[in-house]
């Protein structure tokens, strides 16, 4: 393998994913407080609907490459000639579908009124579909390129922080924020496409097997589709039953808990490849050892995360969207433990699941997921708005969790002895209840003051605790750091 497809270590990707996430933490923080202020909830949640409806035309042009993708170029990433047939195959199948997908999408935007009332706002979004089909971002993924990947997304995302302060400046402007918005998330994707032939070689027609892939791409296309249904249907629904403001209340809620989900699934992120590759070369042992520190990772950031944000909603919403934005703290509330629940999930799933060829199980668990959110949001919402969509949300994502771990029950069964779930739940909720007694004798105005300090309060408590608690990962850590000052003394 060449210089520039070196494959990094699961510690350097983990690293390097870190930062992409924290980026992806950071511009939410940095752009939305912005624009919630100018656009106030109307604004966002046509944002918001239009992002959403745009979702499911992706969804159908992608047809479940995104995921498959990722796996059949790891497979593949050591001769390159297959590599190269692999992604040509990939790409043909994207670009048949997202033609369909774009016609059907076009066809919507004139025929619904809903859509043609915003037509500018949801034509812009198509850029959105053609991008995803030329930004192969599975093959970044798969050949492990994320010193690459975490580049071209901070240079796109600092792109569009600066072009959010200079076109989003009045409640008219909802379009400039929705582009914004697209050129931080997709943007990188041209430059992508650019740098293909550095990985890859144009291979003739006639070596071609397109459908090879038909199958395995349906099977995850079917999952895309559940998953995406209880991920984007209560947007969809609220801002068909409801109205622009609820969609923008409930956006604003689900944009803090997306924050929060990309944190705690961000080593999640790093590991289909690597996991891939371990299933494929038989190396059982290595696949059980890093699959129980990812789950370890899991409980020890959800689990906090959860607690702190339900009990400072209140603080987290306003500092983020203004005191406008009142009617999303209970929808953050009731949402919190899917915090949990998708860092189990996206685990058991597509890191374990997956790359063990069961994918066929966890199209299953979303199916079940979808059907139950759907009910679920039909009868609530109408009654009990946002929250109602919330409630829905949660136990869907609980069932999905439930059902991939039954599945996995032999596995789990084994890991569960070296996890240190009643370690991180004391640790968790002792330090809670000592911060909210210190925020209730505390009177600070600033909800950014608020949120700074009693976060960095908690996450020393909680450190500490754990470390009363002899918690392995915090000794070993706290060990290795003796160490290392040990070591510089003696240098000197």
């Amino acid at each position: 393998m060449s210089r520039r497809t070196k494959i990094g270590s699961v510690k350097s990707n983990f690293a390097m994913n870190f930062i992409l996430t924290i980026s992806s933490i950071l511009f939410p923080l940095i752009t939305f407080p912005y624009a919630s202020r100018i656009l106030l909830a109307d604004g966002t949640g046509k944002v918001a609907f239009a992002t959403s409806i745009a979702t499911y035309f992706t969804m159908l042009g992608m047809l479940g490459v995104p995921t498959y993708g990722i796996r059949a170029c790891a497979q593949a990433r050591e001769d390159k000639e297959r590599l190269s047939r692999t992604v040509q195959e990939l790409l043909v199948i994207n670009a048949i579908m997202m033609s369909i997908s774009l016609s059907i999408y076009i066809l919507a935007i004139n025929v619904i009124p809903k859509l043609s009332d915003n037509r500018e706002l949801f034509i812009l979004n198509s850029v959105v579909l053609i991008l995803n089909v030329v930004g192969c971002d599975w093959l970044y993924k798969g050949l492990e390129q994320y010193n690459y990947i975490t580049k071209q997304s901070l240079l796109f995302k600092i792109m569009a922080i600066i072009l959010m302060f200079i076109l989003v400046n009045d409640r008219a402007d909802y379009v400039n924020y929705a582009a914004v918005t697209i050129i931080a998330s997709v943007g990188s994707y041209f430059l992508n496409f650019i740098r293909l032939r550095e990985f890859i070689s144009i291979q003739p027609w006639k070596s071609l097997n397109i459908k090879k892939h038909l199958k395995p791409t349906l099977t995850f296309f079917m999952m895309t589709v559940a998953t995406t249904i209880y991920t984007s249907l209560d947007s969809v629904m609220l801002g068909f039953m409801l109205d622009d403001k609820t969609v923008g209340l409930y956006n604003a809620a689900m944009n803090l808990k997306n924050v929060l989900v990309s944190l705690v699934t961000s080593l999640g992120v790093v590991l289909l490849p690597r996991l891939s590759v371990y299933i494929k070369q038989n190396k059982t042992e290595e696949f059980k050892a890093l699959t129980e520190k990812a789950l370890n990772f899991v409980i020890f950031s959800s689990i906090p995360l959860t607690l702190f944000f339900i009990i400072f909603a209140e603080q987290a919403i306003y500092f983020l969207s203004g005191e406008t934005f009142s009617g999303a703290i209970v929808p953050l509330k009731i949402s919190m433990p899917t915090l949990i629940f998708i860092g189990m999930s996206n685990l058991f799933g597509i890191q374990m699941l997956v790359p063990m060829n069961k994918e066929y199980i966890v199209v299953k668990s979303v199916i079940a997921g979808a059907v139950i959110n759907l009910i679920l949001n039909c009868l609530l919402i109408p009654i009990y708005g946002a929250n109602g969509a919330a409630i829905g949300t949660l136990v869907a994502e609980f069932i999905v969790t439930l059902y991939q771990g039954y599945y996995l029950k032999n596995l789990l069964l084994k890991q569960i002895p070296h996890l240190q779930l009643p370690k991180f739940i004391v640790a968790a909720v002792v330090g809670i209840f000592f911060v909210s007694l210190v925020a209730e004798k505390m009177q600070i105005m600033s909800y950014f003051l608020q949120l700074l300090l009693f976060s960095l309060m908690y996450a020393v408590l909680y450190v500490c605790l754990l470390a009363l608690l002899k918690e392995k990962n915090i000794t070993y850590l706290v060990a290795l750091l003796k160490n290392n000052g040990f070591s510089d003394r003696r240098r000197l």
